[in-house]
Order: structure tokens, then C-alpha cells, then sequence
């Protein structure tokens, strides 16, 4: 108890570096480095703030509206890949333009949501959670790619409680075996987490 103590003064008194702080549980709002250095860089946030679908769920559930969940997929994702009726609304972090073709990723060119700050604040306001720099906020996409991005944007924007949900809504790819290919590794879909397909109007996104 004596240790807990003193190490919750030193913390406080801002006497340890960012690697120490980071060796913090999740649980406590603090960062983890042994969650980041199993992460792909693409997947790394400079929060250094990461959450796991079931830390996202029972955060949720525990906290309620002391806490904003963001769906930052496209609306399209959400309507036919699915996802938790536990979000508070959908803020796509990028859309895609159908008129442009990127012939190397063999998909339609994406396009950032040069919005996307503004409407993550419209929404934390349209739910009535409070809103300020501190709201704790958790981000969650398709696998942690978008999700660490956009925890960085939030983060140059004056926000310092942002998680990303770093295995997203459908996982990672599996490199081997049967589902070789396929998001069958880990995420919210795969955690046998609560999921719909269908929409909730008020939490929908109308960015087009």
C-alpha cells in the first residue's frame, strides 16, 4: 500500500519520464507499453493509450455517458459489416470517393474527414456527455489503423483521454490456417461482444 502510494506522488508530481508512466495498467487511465510493443507501428498512437474490446465494453457499461464510444468507420461499415449498439454515434475518420479508382489498392480512393474534430465535439454535445479537453473519449474502426491516426488528430486538437480500441470492430487478418486472410483474429466481432446490422438513425452519420 506504502509503494501504491508513493508511486501515485511521483506520478502526480510529474517526476516520472513517459516510458515509466507508460508501465501504468489501462484501467487507471494511464497508458501501456506492454500492449504498444507487441503493436505494428501503423497501429501506435502518441497517447500511447490502447484498449481492448472487452476493456471498451466494461468501460462503457461502467462509466455510461462519463464517456464518449465513437464508431470512426464509414457508415457503410457499420451498415453491412455491423457494429455495437454501444456507440454513442458514428464520426467517419475518412469517406471514400466512388468517381476515383486507386488502381494500386485496387479500391476507391479514400479522402480524409477534414471534419472529423468538429464532429466528434458536435457529438460529445448532441449526447450530453460533458464536454472538455479531459472527456475520456474511445475510438474504434475496423482493426486499430484508423483509430491510432485518429487518436493522434484529437490528441494535436487538446485532447489527452483519447483511446484507440487498437483490434477495432472486425480484427486482424489471420496469416495462416483456414481463415487465412480473413479477420478472424481478434476484434470486437470476434470477442463474441454484443453486434447488430441494424442502424440506429440517431447515432447514423450524414457525411456524404
Amino acid at each position: 500500500m506504502k509503494c501504491k502510494r508513493l508511486l501515485a506522488l511521483f506520478i502526480t508530481a510529474g517526476l516520472f519520464s513517459s516510458s515509466v508512466y507508460a508501465a501504468v495498467d489501462v484501467k487507471t487511465g494511464s497508458a501501456t507499453s506492454e500492449i504498444e510493443a507487441k503493436l505494428p507501428e501503423k497501429k501506435r498512437d502518441i497517447l500511447h493509450h490502447y484498449l481492448s474490446p472487452k476493456e471498451v465494453y466494461d468501460i462503457k457499461k461502467a462509466e455510461g455517458n462519463k464517456v464518449l464510444f465513437v464508431d470512426i468507420r464509414t457508415p457503410y461499415e457499420l451498415q453491412f459489416v455491423g457494429h455495437t449498439e454501444m456507440i454513442d454515434g458514428n464520426v467517419p475518420y475518412i469517406t471514400f470517393d466512388y468517381s476515383d479508382w486507386d488502381a494500386k489498392k485496387k479500391t476507391y480512393k479514400r479522402q480524409f474527414n477534414s471534419g472529423f474534430v468538429g464532429q466528434v465535439e458536435d457529438l460529445m454535445k448532441k449526447t450530453g456527455i460533458n464536454y472538455g479537453k479531459d472527456t475520456k473519449i474511445i475510438l474504434m474502426c475496423r482493426s486499430g489503423d484508423r483509430s491510432a491516426k485518429a487518436t493522434d488528430l484529437m490528441a494535436k486538437n487538446g485532447y489527452t483521454n483519447v483511446w484507440s480500441a487498437w483490434q477495432g470492430f472486425e480484427g486482424d487478418k489471420a496469416k495462416s490456417g483456414e481463415g487465412k486472410g480473413k479477420r478472424v483474429v481478434n476484434g470486437w466481432k470476434n470477442a463474441g461482444l454484443p453486434w447488430t446490422y441494424k442502424m440506429d438513425k440517431e447515432k447514423a452519420a450524414f457525411i456524404f
